[in-house]
């Protein structure tokens, strides 16, 4: 559009130069036409009596009439090449016509040719002047012509006026006609643009709309992608199940069997099984995140989630006393699956609820159009910036004396990542953890 537009207004503005430069030559053409026939009347009926030069008598009533803008002159080429009058109209009064200095080079550049210049007039008006050399009973003389251009400037002015808010309304529709035709033009591929983002955000499953034959073989291409991805997805999903079935069983097995003989070796194996199962679930936790961040968009709404979340929990820590403060937009949804979410939101807020003294806040709100933000704050004894550090690590315990498996913030930040977020620990305004996670926000 910028394209088209600006080569439209760079052939409006050549064009119209183009055409006020043609119509100023065009009218000075003219005007050198009728000076030229005056130095012609001047040359027909000029003579020399007794040695000096004798005009003819004109009948132009502007030549006899004082400064009225038309004069001519006859005169001679003295030494040193000045230009002295012999001749003159009596339109000029006292005053004299002036000419270029390089007179003479320009009649000897192009011999018997008149030449046309600019000058200035007895009143200072500015006139159009012509030149021509010729020689009377030969006594070489020069006839001057000249006239007042001001009526020829006002009307290239004039013209220039027109013709610029011609092509100011020529291009204005030119502009207004490459818009609308870009824009009807191009209206198909914005259709195509909402009909995908709604695919990404789990709002349809495939592109529905009919389009122009130009852009359906794109749309049936986007339509067969989406398919594959979501196949993809599926197989991944069961390959991770059967991967988790496939190990889990056997680590079990040996779990069981060391524990039915203690021993030195019993406790290692017993150990790096425990091990293994930890980092089997931490692989499998990511692939399958990775596979839903990657499959067909999917929605959940944060405030049952949380509602969920806090009823349970509440429950849970009720001998404690646990007061769990909770607010989130009804029209907030995240970009995921229910699960996930769950699994996010749950060990933070347990977290909270296990170090706190008494009182958790848990708030949601939008951080843009496609993002959410769940900050998770606590009255407990918080943490050093050394242990907020340490505590994102998988398996780390901070206190060996609470309960856990040390795994909850990890897999708040391994969720949170797979997602395309971040987890961000601070200081509570509580005075304890302050858990914050970045999240994908759909539209509801």
């Amino acid at each position: 559009m910028l394209l088209a537009v600006g080569w439209s207004l760079a052939a409006l503005v050549v064009s119209a130069v183009v055409l006020a430069l043609l119509f100023q030559q065009a009218a000075l053409r003219r005007f050198d036409q009728s000076l030229n026939e005056l130095i012609d009347n001047l040359t027909t009926g000029t003579t020399v009596e007794n040695g000096e030069v004798v005009a003819p008598a004109l009948t132009d009533e502007r030549a006899l009439r004082a400064y009225s803008g038309r004069y001519w002159e006859i005169a001679e080429f003295r030494p040193g090449g000045k230009v002295a009058a012999l001749v003159r109209s009596r339109s000029l009064w006292d005053s004299e016509l002036h000419t270029p200095r390089d007179l003479a080079s320009k009649f000897a550049a192009r011999p018997g040719k008149p030449f046309a210049y600019s000058a200035r007039g007895p009143l200072g008006e500015p006139l159009r002047a012509a030149a021509r050399p010729a020689t009377i009973y030969g006594h070489p003389v020069i006839f001057l012509a000249a006239e007042d251009r001001s009526p020829i400037d006002r009307d290239v002015r004039g013209f220039i006026a027109a013709t610029a808010a011609a092509f100011l309304l020529l291009g204005l529709g030119l502009i207004a006609a490459v818009v609308i035709q870009v824009r009807v033009g191009l209206r198909p591929l914005f259709e195509l643009q909402r009909e995908v983002a709604a695919v990404r955000r789990g709002k349809a499953e495939r592109l529905a709309h009919v389009y122009p034959s130009e852009v359906m073989p794109l749309a049936d291409e986007l339509n067969a992608l989406v398919a594959h991805n979501q196949e993809v997805v599926e197989r991944q999903r069961t390959h991770v199940g059967n991967l988790a079935h496939a190990l889990k069983t056997p680590i079990s097995v040996m779990i069981t069997e060391a524990d039915q003989r203690p021993g030195p070796l019993a406790e290692v194996v017993t150990r790096q099984a425990a091990v293994m199962r930890q980092q089997v679930d931490h692989h499998l936790r990511r692939a399958r995140a990775a596979a839903r961040t990657q499959g067909q968009g999917e929605r959940t709404s944060v405030v049952e989630v949380l509602d969920e979340l806090v009823r349970t929990l509440e429950r849970i820590f009720r001998d404690k006393g646990v007061a769990i403060d909770w607010d989130a937009p009804d029209d907030l949804y995240f970009q995921g699956e229910r699960q996930d979410l769950l699994e996010i939101a749950g060990n933070g807020i347990e977290n909270a609820c296990k170090w706190c003294r008494g009182k958790v806040r848990v708030r949601a709100e939008a951080a843009g159009p496609e993002r959410l933000r769940l900050t998770i704050e606590d009255d407990g004894p918080g943490l050093t910036q050394e242990q907020r550090e340490a505590a994102i690590q998988r398996g780390a315990r901070l206190d060996e004396s609470a309960p856990g498996s040390g795994l909850g913030l990890n897999i708040i930040d391994e969720l949170a990542r797979a997602y395309g977020g971040a987890l961000t620990l601070g200081e509570s305004g509580l005075g304890g953890l302050r858990l914050q996670v970045d999240l994908p926000r759909a539209e509801a």
